[in-house]
């Protein structure tokens, strides 16, 4: 693959010529959120594009006005087409208009989960080129601010840290709030942008221990938008309740329909079963998209409070093991939503879509749903399709699929000549299009719906003192589906630390809270392979019957 340039110094995949054929066929729609976002002020400038859990709402027209104002404060910085803009917020009211901001000015925007220390963030804002960072001040128990004037010593490219809400007491020069006030609209002048472009960025967990960053385009984004809505029949009059972080591409997603398309969103700032009734009640929400844990405790929140949500018509669900057992209750309890299970990653958003059918309920309960819009092979480990119900890696390509990764070389070593995707995950087929996932060759842990690598978590215990090596797998978790289990071989006359010691080390480490181990096993030697490889299966079906 030769590669594509981009504004943003990246190289994409895809050809020119193939891009403007998918422009041509009318495949990608070939508008900009900003565009759109334009066209929704002028038609219904009073009309509410995403209401908040805390009882306020963003309107069109407001939306726009101060996404206005703050791209001019961006200009003025000296940001450009191109440049990466960095997020680490939760799902704030800021974070759409930021997303705006960036279409506007076609910026780079950067999203990134705010539960990420020192290591991760550090390793993004160097990775991505990012030339400013905002970042959320007064926010619980970790002093965000600090971190990010720490890292911009150490990241050259990082030239502002703009504080979103300061707590008392922070000195924040500049925040977000005077960058909207001394942002004159007067001087505000949309850049010509092409929907083709590169304008997120977005980091996701791989094998190797460091994030990868995933690029897509304005169409790829909508495309990806569009597949949704027309497999399950959604559109004007719909409200996504949205729970997951802005900073996953489930969540993310939420902030761009909200502008971009006739469906609209309830975001919430934090997952909350109780919070969440009601706000699917106050809102009116018909639709949601949530990992394993959100599906478990509406329904037991519902039931409890003698509560069908009559107004929910569809619960995608996804990102972790849904039990079968757990649609059908869902079904039972929630009395006009059909629940399904979909199968999708950052770089493939959403490969396949739920059986929502009453006649095939069995379908949505028991497979990761069925395959929409994307050329999709199962193949095995020399490269040939296997037979329907053998099982296989799956390759997938489409319109939606990313651009690339900021690192060329993984780029070329994940994409194929014939434009697939090798997701690195194992799935059967089933009947009328469906897919079972049946395991990983990646070596990942699905903890709630996120990827944490393995092998990250590995590289900081392996500087504990006491531990001569580690090997991380995932083990069973009754709320999140997996958990972090560390099998540990320890040095010649040393203790084996507690969890309790352990969480502290890798905490020190500056990893993330997710990824501290839950669980210790100790042990003589690892199962291995003639080559000398860890055997982690036969570690996860030992931690899986210690378990029980």
């Amino acid at each position: 693959m030769r590669g594509t340039a981009d504004p943003s110094g990246w190289r994409v995949w895809r050809s020119q010529d193939e891009m403007d054929n998918l422009v041509e066929s009318g495949v990608w729609e070939n508008r900009t959120t900003w565009q759109d976002a334009v066209s929704k002020a002028e038609a219904e400038p009073d009309g509410v594009a995403i209401w908040f859990d805390d009882g306020s709402e963003l309107k069109y027209r407001e939306g726009v006005e101060e996404a206005r104002r703050l791209a001019v404060s961006l200009s003025e910085l000296g940001l450009s087409k191109g440049d990466v803009v960095s997020a680490n917020l939760p799902n704030w009211r800021e974070m759409a208009i930021i997303n705006l901001a960036c279409c506007a000015l076609g910026l780079v925007i950067n999203p990134i989960i705010p539960i990420y220390r020192d290591r991760e963030v550090g390793f993004i804002l160097k990775d991505a080129g990012s030339r400013l960072l905002f970042a959320p001040g007064g926010m619980g128990n970790f002093d965000y601010l600090a971190m990010a004037r720490r890292l911009a010593q150490q990241t050259p490219s990082l030239e502002w840290v703009v504080t979103v809400r300061p707590g008392e007491g922070e000195a924040a020069d500049p925040s977000y709030s005077d960058l909207i006030e001394r942002g004159n609209t007067e001087r505000f002048e949309a850049t010509e942008v092409d929907p083709n472009h590169i304008k997120l960025l977005m980091y996701t967990s791989g094998t190797t221990g460091v994030p990868k960053g995933v690029l897509h385009s304005h169409n790829t984004l909508k495309r990806s938008a569009a597949n949704s809505a027309e497999a399950r029949g959604v559109g004007e009059g719909d409200i996504t309740l949205m729970a997951s972080p802005v900073t996953h591409v489930t969540g993310y997603s939420s902030l761009e329909q909200a502008f971009n398309s006739s469906i609209k969103t309830a975001l919430m700032s934090r997952w909350d079963k109780v919070a969440a009734i009601d706000f699917i009640e106050r809102a009116g929400a018909t639709l949601t998209v949530g990992a394993t844990p959100f599906l478990k405790e509406l329904v037991d929140e519902a039931q409890a409070r003698g509560t069908g949500l009559p107004s929910l018509k569809q619960f995608a669900c996804g990102g972790a093991e849904v039990p079968p057992q757990l649609i059908g209750r869902a079904h039972d309890v929630l009395e006009n939503c059909r629940c399904f299970r979909v199968y999708g990653s950052t770089e493939v958003p959403l490969v396949t879509q739920g059986f929502q059918k009453t006649e095939h309920a069995r379908l949505a309960a028991e497979t990761d749903g069925r395959i929409h819009n994307y050329d999709v092979r199962i193949v095995d480990a020399e490269g040939l399709d296997v037979s329907p119900g053998e099982e296989g890696e799956i390759l997938a390509r489409g319109p939606s699929m990313f651009l690339g990764y900021t690192d060329w070389e993984e780029t070329a070593k994940a994409i194929d000549e014939d434009g697939y995707f090798h997701t690195g995950d194992l799935v059967r087929a089933g009947q009328n299009g469906s897919i079972l996932v049946s395991g990983r060759l990646k070596d990942i842990i699905i903890r709630g719906g996120e990827n944490l690598s393995a092998k990250e978590i590995e590289d900081v215990l392996h500087r504990h003192p006491a531990i001569q090596e580690a090997a991380v797998v995932a083990m069973p978790h009754t709320r999140l589906g997996e958990g972090v289990c560390a099998w540990l071989i320890l040095n010649d006359g040393q203790a084996a630390p507690s969890v309790e010691e352990l969480a502290e080390f890798v905490r020190e480490q500056g990893l993330a809270p997710q990824k501290i181990p839950e669980h210790i096993e100790i042990t003589d030697n690892f199962p291995r392979t003639a080559s000398g490889k860890i055997q982690k299966n036969i570690l996860r079906d030992q931690i899986r019957e210690i378990l029980g």
